[in-house]
């Protein structure tokens, strides 16, 4: 599949990428897609949650009332589950969410998420740019030159360039990364790719 290079402006260089079969072109795996997904946002889980048990409560131990002849149930501490301000059952505790996921299962899930775009023909090559300052008027131009405005865009850099990350920052939908940050839930989660021309090639070459 062959794929024009478009520059700023919107306009056909005249140059196309062709996208390797063995990175836009593989079948689909969707269970690799979903554990992928699922482990980055596992990951992304802080696992801090408390509550405090009955153990842990600090309250009087006195008997509360006499054991018989009151209608009601035996109660025998304040700390109980069954009285405001008492421990929870079975509360959460701080956890690790993360889980293990082979090397292979992660390079599929990506492979076929880059495939799905390509099949879906949600794939936009621009030539490289660079902004000498941050600008986030010059950004939304180039959105609107691209056809990607308003679209959950997620552009993909051969590197990491602060003055477009700072440009892209506060607009809407929109998302930067490197090559290098590139993953499983980036791609699916965005409804376009854009690849500048060198990240494509470099991409390409390493996979």
């Amino acid at each position: 599949m062959e794929i024009a290079v478009y520059n700023i402006e919107g306009k056909d260089t005249g140059r196309k990428v062709s996208l390797d079969d063995a990175i836009f072109g593989v079948e689909p795996n969707d269970h690799a897609i979903y554990l992928d997904v699922k482990q980055y946002l596992a990951n992304q889980r802080q696992g801090t949650h408390k509550a405090k048990e009955r153990w842990e409560i600090a309250r009087s131990t006195r008997k509360i009332k006499r054991q018989k002849g009151t209608g009601g149930a035996r109660a025998g501490s304040l700390k109980s589950p069954v009285f405001v301000g008492g421990g929870r059952i079975f509360g959460p505790l701080p956890r690790d969410y993360s889980f293990k996921l082979n090397k292979k299962t992660k390079q599929l899930a990506r492979l076929s998420a880059l495939s799905y775009k390509a099949r879906n023909e949600e794939i936009v090559v621009v030539e490289d740019f660079k902004f000498d300052t941050p600008k986030t008027k010059e950004f939304v131009q180039v959105q609107k030159n691209l056809q990607v405005a308003g679209k959950k865009s997620l552009f993909v850099l051969a590197e990491q360039n602060d003055n477009i990350y700072l440009s892209a920052r506060n607009v809407e939908k929109t998302k930067i990364v490197p090559l290098s940050g590139l993953n499983t839930y980036n791609i699916v989660d965005a409804s376009v790719l854009v690849f500048s021309e060198s990240s494509i090639n470099v991409l390409q070459q390493n996979s």
